[in-house]
């Protein structure tokens, strides 16, 4: 591989893309109490962890600098294309940007952030005439909008993955299980018997995937 010169130290950029998507995400999301604000905020510190390494210093790539090296003696883990580490473990030489890893992380971003944007509006509906939620994405899992930010951070993880994120994403995911719980709580407060139907055929975060198959295949029925 061609030697190019040091991609980081650019605190800039990694300020703008982690406000960039920072607000991105808060446009969808739209928190409005304090729960929602520390769940956001956790978001945010984990876009901030992977921004910083990703354009301001390589902690991981530094930390494994000797091993990189040795095991893969072609690449120049000072540039950009070489964070994404695991198209250059495993060996695709062209543009990272198209490589496998690189397209799953589209889908997994994207697929996240749509998800959290269709729960909000019909979670905002619900709450807007005092019903609860169970259409769209709640029909498939009763916590979209958590499973929307678990993808997003999956699909940077897989994108470019560091030693921080690694370590924050399962703080994270724990944080979102944990919340998930307190809401469901009060749901069973203000909803009785009725949420609890609703939850005896509403998986929390891992949809049936043969309902799902099976409601694709109605829609596709003339």
């Amino acid at each position: 591989m061609v030697e190019q010169s040091s991609a980081y130290g650019l605190w800039g950029l990694a300020i703008i893309n982690s406000a960039i998507f920072i607000l991105f995400a808060l446009s969808f999301f739209k928190p409005r109490t304090g729960r929602d604000w520390r769940s956001f905020g956790a978001f945010s510190a984990f876009l901030v962890a992977l921004f910083a390494e990703m354009y301001g210093f390589p902690l991981t790539i530094y930390l494994f600098s000797g091993w990189l090296q040795s095991r893969y003696p072609g690449v120049d883990w000072l540039s950009h294309d070489a964070g994404h580490l695991l198209e250059m473990m495993f060996g695709w030489r062209l543009n990272p940007h198209f490589g496998p890893f690189h397209v799953l992380s589209f889908f997994l971003i994207g697929g996240g952030f749509v998800l959290i944007a269709t729960a909000w509006r019909v979670l905002y509906e619900a709450q807007r005439h005092n019903r609860l939620a169970t259409g769209g994405p709640y029909a498939s899992v009763r916590h979209p909008q958590y499973v929307g930010f678990i993808l997003v951070m999956a699909g940077f993880l897989v994108q470019w993955p560091t030693l921080l994120t690694l370590a924050i994403f399962p703080v994270l995911v724990g944080m979102y299980v944990r919340l998930s719980f307190i809401e469901e709580r009060e749901a069973r407060k203000e909803f009785g018997e009725a949420y609890d139907r609703y939850a005896a055929r509403v998986p929390a975060f891992f949809p049936h995937v043969a309902r799902l198959f099976g409601s694709a295949g109605k829609r596709g029925a003339p």
